[in-house]
């Protein structure tokens, strides 16, 4: 049974990812959880009443729990009261039934990376690009992108990377002088840094060193890192460098240099229309036709016309 089917006094028992946890206590000083629930069609809220310390340590974000329960309606919003909690294995669950996904499977998304990898003329390139994918392929493939704002799913990061790799390969036919393997090797390396910047993909925060380093720093640490553990010293290794550096494209915007080579300055605008394109899409599917949608904050404040042109 999924969260999408629960309705009013339904009672459920299975599994379910704990998204966030918070505890309380009644006026008659009995200890409380506040608990959302995930799967992957959906969030519903949980109260589980009168907690006992065992169950304090069942119940943690990003595990996935056995939950028996009574769905009822509270405030016209449905809820979970929560009767029971076990603890379950969480080694070999699928995780992709539990969190939100993007449109490709897992396997999808490494073949078009592996292809695209594969396509690298470059030797000192491909090598670099191939040992950080290699020593970081868990993470790539089950990062999201961002907390919030684009791509902030399970397997985000990849996803958006496939993005940028369709939009870098049209570029690249428009703008036959780019160099395709620095531009390539940029999109795919741009954002390595999140997967050390965020947590995984099954309850997205930022790490401490995310808080206080950042991805692109992360990101350029790691590209310098390979170069030197490979005995790779060439000018390849600082264009790389650069593009991770200056893909953000302002000073205001997180980027400690601003581009300074062609294929940085498409880098940034390849990154920033698969990022926005991902964003007014979102917001465009949570509006029926002829209407506008909600003013998003990180698209300018701006509201978005959902036409029916077809």
């Amino acid at each position: 049974m999924k969260i999408s089917e629960f309705v009013s006094k339904m009672q459920v028992n299975g599994p379910m990812l704990v998204v966030a946890c918070k505890s309380g206590v009644t006026n008659a000083n009995a200890p409380y959880l506040s608990i959302t629930f995930r799967d992957n069609t959906g969030t519903i809220e949980g109260k589980l009443w009168d907690v006992r310390d065992f169950q304090n340590e069942i119940v943690k974000p990003g595990r996935v729990i056995m939950v028996r329960g009574e769905v009822i309606s509270y405030r016209n919003q449905l809820q979970l009261k929560v009767i029971e909690v076990q603890e379950m294995d969480n080694e070999n669950i699928d995780m992709s039934e539990y969190v939100l996904t993007g449109p490709y499977s897992q396997a999808q998304l490494k073949a078009m990376i592996d292809e695209a990898i594969a396509s690298l003329n470059n030797q000192d390139i491909f090598r670099i690009v191939s040992d950080i994918y290699r020593c970081y392929e868990k993470q790539i493939y089950s990062s999201a992108a961002a907390v919030r704002n684009h791509h902030e799913y399970y397997g985000g990061l990849a996803t958006h990377v496939c993005g940028m790799l369709k939009l870098a390969d049209m570029m690249i036919v428009n703008y036959p002088y780019l160099n395709r393997d620095l531009l390539i090797a940029g999109v795919l390396l741009h954002d390595i840094g999140k997967v050390i910047e965020l947590s995984d993909g099954t309850v997205t925060e930022y790490t401490l060193e995310g808080k206080l380093i950042g991805h692109i720093s992360i990101a350029q640490t790691i590209i310098k890192q390979t170069a030197d553990k490979l005995a790779i010293d060439s000018e390849a290794v600082l264009l790389l460098r650069h593009m991770v550096l200056a893909h953000h494209g302002a000073h205001e915007f997180g980027s400690p240099v601003l581009p300074a080579t062609i294929e940085a300055e498409a880098l940034h605008y390849i990154d920033d229309i698969d990022a926005k394109m991902t964003m007014i899409e979102k917001e465009l599917s949570a509006v029926g036709p002829k209407e506008f949608t909600q003013r998003n904050f990180a698209l300018e404040n701006r509201s978005f016309y959902n036409h029916n042109i077809k």
